[in-house]
This record gives structure tokens, sequence and C-alpha cells, in this order.
């Protein structure tokens, strides 16, 4: 009797955790854009905040140089109503300290992560790791900054510092 309860405890216990990896958020999501915060975060129909995650654009509150036209390049592309897939990356945080989700944003077959950067809208930031995408963002922030387009060509001084974030002074 030792025996079967042991087994049986053994196979509730794989049980448990194969049910636990299948109810964890799936990698992708889709959604639909209720409004865009700024030029690096958006929120959805179902109420998520969703910072997209390696990058990082000026700051609108803070009177940052190409804040605003961040955040309309990215309403160019992310309308309200605009259906998206989200994609969680496993190397990186899944929230930030505001409790938005971090994630990948595809639309329109673009990654638009990586399409703000190369539209010169954002930059890269590595937080801690660097995700699956990462070399195609420093790809994209390299050839922006050097053509100068969007906030590299606008606002003179801007440093490509992937530690650090988007500072455009």
């Amino acid at each position: 009797m030792g025996r079967v309860f042991a087994a049986a405890a053994t196979i509730l216990a794989f049980a448990g955790c194969s049910s636990a990896s299948e109810s964890a958020p799936e990698e992708t999501d889709e959604t639909v854009v209720a409004r865009v915060g700024d030029g690096d975060s958006i929120a959805t129909e179902s109420g998520e905040r969703v910072r997209l995650v390696q990058i990082d654009a000026p700051e609108l509150g803070e009177d940052e140089c190409y804040g605003q036209e961040a955040a309309d390049v990215l309403e160019d592309l992310l309308p309200p109503g605009s259906t998206i897939r989200l994609e969680a990356d496993p190397r990186l945080d899944d929230t930030d300290r505001f409790d938005r989700l971090l994630r990948y944003v595809h639309g329109d077959g673009l990654n638009l992560n990586v399409e703000l950067v190369r539209r010169g809208a954002a930059s890269v930031w590595f937080v801690d790791d660097r995700g699956r995408y990462a070399d195609e963002l420093l790809d994209a922030a390299r050839d922006a900054k050097e053509a100068g387009r969007g906030l590299w060509g606008t606002c003179p001084g801007t440093r490509l510092d992937p530690e650090r974030g988007v500072d455009t002074e």
C-alpha cells in the first residue's frame, strides 16, 4: 500500500507540474490596442498595460527631446483598435516595477519594438539580460543613428548606450 500511495503521489506531483506549465501565460497572446501611453508603452482593451521590452523612447512628461514625436510614431503604427500579438521572452522579466507586461509587440507583420528603433523613435535598452531580438535591435539602432533618423537627427548629443536607455537631454 505504501508503494501504491508513493507512486500515486509521484504521478499527481508530475501531473501538477504539467498542468501548472500548461496554465502559465502563453508565450504569445493576441489582443487589441486601446491607447498609446508614450513612445514605448500601450494599454490594451482587456486592461493590460504593456511596456515594449528592450527599447526606450524619450519620455512625454519630462519634456525630453522627441518625446511627442516618438509617441506619434507608435500611435501611427498602432492606432486604437489595432489587433496585435504580444510575445514574452523567457530570458527577460515578465513585468516591470510598474506592473506593466514586458513584451515584444507584433502587428501587420512587424516586430514593433524593432520597427520603432529602426525609425529612430526609440533606442535599445538592455536592463539586465539581452533578449531574443537583441542583435536585431542593436543593428536597427546603429543604422538609425548613422542615418540620423528620428531622435538621432533631431536631438543632438543623444548617445547610443544599451545599458542606460535613451537620454536626449
